[in-house]
């Protein structure tokens, strides 16, 4: 088994904060589908689309 630094790791910008997120490994069958760094920004996500209008 490797060990791999967090940097060596893929990461995405989250579509409501725009912060930067490091894969995770129980993300590893969704990744190209996950777009939010956690459940807040999830939770966030309506409201963030109706202010950006």
């Amino acid at each position: 088994m490797s060990v791999k630094n967090k940097r060596d790791l893929p990461s995405k910008l989250c579509f409501v904060c725009g912060r930067p997120f490091s894969w995770r490994k129980k993300w590893q069958r969704c990744w190209q589908d996950v777009k939010y760094c956690s459940k807040r920004c999830r939770s966030l996500r309506s409201i963030s689309s109706l202010t950006k209008q």
